[in-house]
């Protein structure tokens, strides 16, 4: 039997197997190892377990030994180095104009040479800035070039649903991921929705795209006619998690329905609260409105203010209905009565009488049209002449 442990080099890196000898180890210990590029640091994932030999892989490499004070100090000093070697390397970089990204410096744990990892659209011819490296940090230089899923990894971030990137938290590896990802789970294909920090497709649209597949399966697509109800439908919304869909039938009647009930052809019984809103709202088609509801119009007519009510017609407002006319009119006729009765009150008092006395008066007109006058032969004036006489 041996014992074998998974170390990783990075939070979020890749799990290689190690021989644990007789080492008592625990998830989090650090650990040091013998690597083809030298020696590391690694960390215990989980505890270690028993493999038979026949099954164990090939070429399993052991552990050096659990990581000492002098070992933990070493790697926080290598830390801190990184970042001058982060700094130089960018100044060089603009010197020579050269056309690449610097994500990140590395020194390895023994110090025997230095990484820089680097973005570039095509191949970089990176001599001259090795040399400068070299000559200024007296160790190996590696220049590595990484795409840009790597450097949102090690660069790491917050995602659009604000949690820190999957990448550089737990996702060990990278699964390719496709736009038919989107399209089975419904989203919109806006590639600022469904695009991560790195510019590629989100890492989450693989994860629950097994699941839309399997419910998916068996429900019409948008678009499809079938038959509820003994009327022909089409199929207007999916929903895959509710496992509903919207139908509309030729009179433009919509109703929500589940599978089952499409299935079954039959709908189901309403529930309590269904009842007491006296329609359903999966199962049954829409009613139509009653008739005093519908709004009564002609040809050439339209309501509403200030539109045509017939054919060279305009009316301002709506016209009122049968039963406010005839309210109108009894009120009408219950205030008619009323006015009579205060015109005769007036009229009855003296000064109402000499009022309307003085008004017919000042009315009436001579039937001759002219007015009468002491000249006039139609006055009843006598004339000056025949008062001398």
């Amino acid at each position: 039997m041996i014992r074998i442990v998974p170390l990783k080099f990075q939070q979020a890196g890749r799990q290689y197997n190690f021989n644990a000898l007789a080492l008592e180890l625990k998830a989090g210990d650090k650990v040091i190892i013998e690597t083809d590029r030298g020696r590391a640091m690694a960390t215990v994932v989980i505890l270690p377990y028993d493999v038979e030999e026949s099954k164990a892989p090939d070429g399993l490499k052991s552990i050096q030994r659990i990581a000492t004070e002098e070992d933990l100090a070493m790697a926080e000093t290598n830390t801190a180095r990184e970042k001058d070697a982060h700094r130089f390397c960018m100044e060089r970089i603009h010197s020579r104009q050269l056309a690449m990204k610097l994500v990140r410096a590395e020194y390895a744990f023994d110090g025997s040479k230095i990484i820089f990892f680097f973005t570039a659209d095509g191949r970089i011819d990176f001599r001259e800035l090795v040399k400068d490296l070299a000559h200024h940090f007296h160790t190996r230089i590696e220049m590595r070039q990484i795409g840009v899923r790597d450097e949102a990894k090690r660069v790491g971030g917050l995602g659009i649903c604000g949690r820190e990137l999957c990448c550089c938290s737990f996702l060990t590896q990278f699964n390719p991921v496709s736009v038919k990802m989107a399209k089975e789970q419904g989203l919109a294909l806006n590639p600022s929705k469904i695009s991560g920090q790195c510019g590629r497709l989100l890492c989450c649209l693989g994860y629950e795209f097994e699941t839309y597949k399997g419910l998916r399966k068996g429900m019409p697509k948008c678009g499809k006619k079938v038959t509820w109800q003994e009327n022909e439908c089409n199929v207007t919304s999916v929903d895959v998690l509710r496992q509903q869909v919207t139908l509309r039938d030729g009179k433009g009647n919509c109703c929500c329905v589940t599978m089952e009930e499409l299935r079954t052809g039959q709908a189901s019984q309403p529930t309590t609260d269904e009842e007491t809103s006296g329609e359903t709202l999966s199962t049954r088609l829409n009613k139509e409105r009653p008739q005093s509801q519908r709004q009564r119009t002609g040809k050439g007519q339209k309501t509403g203010q200030g539109q045509k009510t017939g054919r060279g017609q305009k009316q301002g407002k709506q016209q009122p209905a049968r039963g406010q006319k005839q309210a109108k009119k009894t009120s009408d006729e219950a205030e008619k009565p009323k006015e009579k009765q205060n015109k005769q009150t007036k009229n009855e008092s003296p000064e109402g009488k000499s009022q309307s006395k003085r008004r017919r008066r000042g009315r009436r007109r001579p039937r001759s049209g002219n007015k009468p006058g002491p000249g006039n032969p139609g006055s009843n004036q006598p004339s000056p002449n025949k008062q001398g006489e």
